[in-house]
């Protein structure tokens, strides 16, 4: 489990250079090279979404982009969900979802989430309280799932 972890958060102008370079490298890292995955990553969400980052010393250890309402689903969305590999198995991917929700709710009202989720991560997900709600389709060549987070209390 890693400890020493900084979660912050910030809309596409807020950025450094210095974070935009470590964000887009570690989507490329893992969703074009280690899932051999060719795809337009660069899909103009960006610069409407809020962008999480969790950082280990200075290593983007994990990353999520939340993207408001109307723009992927009717709900505010979580995507991009992607850690580092060289920190995987340290339980980043949990604390960095946790987060993603609790700043979700704060920006945008506690509504329901909407995610498109690799399949083989649906019981990631359901530990967290989603529940799939569509069949398994394509994107990009990888089975997806449509989940939602209900509001609860």
């Amino acid at each position: 489990m890693v400890t020493n972890l900084t979660f912050i958060h910030k809309s596409f102008n807020e950025l450094t250079p210095h974070e935009l370079y470590a964000i887009l490298q570690l989507r490329n890292e893992v969703f074009v090279v280690e899932q051999n995955c060719v795809f337009q990553d660069a899909d103009n969400k960006d610069q409407v979404s809020v962008h999480v980052m969790g950082w280990h010393n200075n290593l983007l250890a994990g990353y999520t982009r939340l993207v408001p309402a109307g723009i992927s689903y009717d709900e505010p969305s979580i995507g991009r969900v992607v850690t580092s590999p060289k920190l995987r198995h340290a339980g980043i991917g949990k604390l960095l979802m946790e987060y993603s929700i609790r700043t979700s709710y704060a920006l945008w009202g506690k509504t329901t989430i909407t995610i498109g989720a690799q399949f083989y991560l649906r019981n990631f997900y359901n530990s967290l309280g989603f529940q799939q709600c569509s069949d398994i389709y394509l994107e990009d060549g990888i089975q997806h799932i449509r989940m939602f987070l209900p509001v609860t209390g």
